[in-house]
């Protein structure tokens, strides 16, 4: 049989159902039955207490005689089943509440003397008196103080022995009728254990096999449902990522693809002579220059692979943020000359010390620069200041050029991702820029935030960490 839920439990209803079937008809009825017997003991107690005291004292006052006690005696008998010697002191059974076999006459110590000296024998069993083994009870007849004589009670021990199948078979009946309940009890079990698994792998089976809308709908125990939510929520994290998998290819595809087109027809046209000798260093700079932007998108690919591996270790120094931001705009004079652009620093402080990893920052500040200046009308100005904030600085880079869409704006660090109007008016970025400098703000374990509304501008802050004095 193949190891299943269902199958073990099967094998546990039966094996559960046996098992209490042996203990039951075993063990329950020795206990049962040692009960009843405990039970009849103290009922033979009690019933020769009550003839010592109503019928004997009356005997020994000479207020009843002796074939009036026998005619009690055999009353006894005949309602409640229990055979009566009353036993002189001399052992002598004077009365016995017994039609056949009576044993009146007879001495106690001739039959079993050692009646006497217990006060509760089972399986007392005598041919000639008894038709069958009886439970025997012994009581002293004490008068003024003195022993004057025994009652002996005999009830039959297969009685003891019936009313235990009678009992057992009631239990035994209930048992049956309880089975059918305990299986759809392991029934119930198995719908709210094996069927939301069984649920669960046919998900499993359907996401792992790339059909992410599945549905997958499981009901019964809040923790299998809570199971589900996050298979779910697992399986629609992995439809983002293959759809950025996707993404990631045709992207990379086309960026890869218009340098490396660029590349092999200049070069293949310088080799084959249509391109003129003395127009070669044109075309050979236009190689260099898609060649140096092919080496520019492979290692921003690397630098942001780094960092979702935790690769990349920073190198924690304290430096004049203000200095930094002055060095790296200088590297855009020739740009902004060209655009006419103005270039504002403004800061809080002459210095402002900060922890954090210079070479970093001041790649951060390049892409922040870089990207105002992209986005910026000619005759335009951008705006770069520092603020400090009790044990924060913050950074700011604003521009007042075409501003970003709104519903471009939870986008924009997304690895690859243009905007339309940044595609038509500059196709030659990586769309990396901004991956890589929210994973190094992130790295230091600060926040980097925009505000933009289109046709007004946008305005990039970051924090940084304020050095200790």
């Amino acid at each position: 049989m193949k190891k299943t839920i269902w199958s073990r439990l099967v094998i546990c209803f039966l094996i559960a159902g046996i098992m209490f079937f042996l203990l039951l008809n075993t063990y329950g009825m020795q206990l049962l039955e040692r009960r009843l017997t405990e039970d009849k003991k103290d009922q033979l107690m009690d019933e020769a207490k009550l003839i010592s005291s109503e019928y004997m004292n009356n005997f020994y006052d000479d207020k009843m005689s002796l074939d009036n006690l026998n005619i009690q005696l055999k009353s006894i008998d005949t309602f409640l089943g229990i055979r009566v010697w009353i036993v002189n002191y001399a052992g002598i059974i004077i009365a016995d509440s017994a039609y056949s076999r009576n044993a009146k006459g007879k001495s106690i110590y001739d039959i079993d003397p050692s009646l006497l000296d217990n006060t509760f024998t089972k399986n007392v069993s005598y041919d000639d008196i008894f038709f069958e083994p009886m439970l025997s009870l012994t009581h002293k007849i004490n008068y003024n103080y003195k022993v004057r004589g025994y009652i002996l009670l005999h009830t039959p021990q297969q009685g003891i022995t019936d009313e235990t199948n009678d009992y057992l078979d009631v239990i035994n009946i209930c048992f049956l009728v309880f089975l059918p309940m305990l299986f759809l009890l392991f029934v119930y079990i198995y719908n709210i254990t094996a069927v939301p698994l069984k649920n669960l792998m046919k998900a499993a089976k359907a996401y792992s096999s790339g059909n992410y809308n599945y549905a997958l709908v499981l009901k019964g125990l809040s923790e299998y449902r809570d199971l589900g939510a996050a298979v779910s929520y697992m399986a629609s994290e992995l439809s983002k990522l293959d759809d950025y998998q996707k993404k990631f290819v045709a992207n990379i595809s086309h960026d890869f693809r218009s340098p490396l087109t660029s590349i092999k027809g200049y070069a293949a046209a310088i080799m084959d002579g249509t391109i003129p000798h003395e127009m070669q260093d044109k075309y050979l700079n236009i190689i260099l220059f898609e060649t140096e932007r092919l080496t520019k998108l492979t290692s921003g690919l690397l630098e942001l692979n780094s960092f979702e591996n935790n690769g990349t270790f920073l190198d924690i120094a304290t430096f004049d943020i203000n200095n930094i931001i002055k060095r790296t705009a200088e590297t855009f004079e020739g740009t902004c000359r060209e655009k006419k652009i103005t270039l504002n620093l403004v800061f809080s402080s002459k210095q402002t010390i900060v922890e954090a990893d210079m070479g970093k920052i001041q790649q951060v500040l390049y892409n922040l620069i870089d990207n105002a200046i992209k986005f910026s009308h000619n005759n335009s100005q951008i705006k770069v200041s520092t603020e400090e904030k009790g044990e924060k600085v913050f950074v700011s880079v604003k521009d007042y050029g075409i501003g970003i869409p709104k519903d471009s704006i939870k986008k924009i660090w997304e690895r690859f991702y243009k905007t339309d109007v940044s595609r038509g008016k500059d196709k030659k970025g990586t769309g990396l820029g901004l991956s890589i400098t929210k994973e190094i703000i992130q790295a230091h374990n600060e926040n980097i935030n925009v505000i933009s509304t289109e046709g007004v501008g946008t305005e990039f802050i970051f924090s940084l960490t304020k050095a200790s004095e």
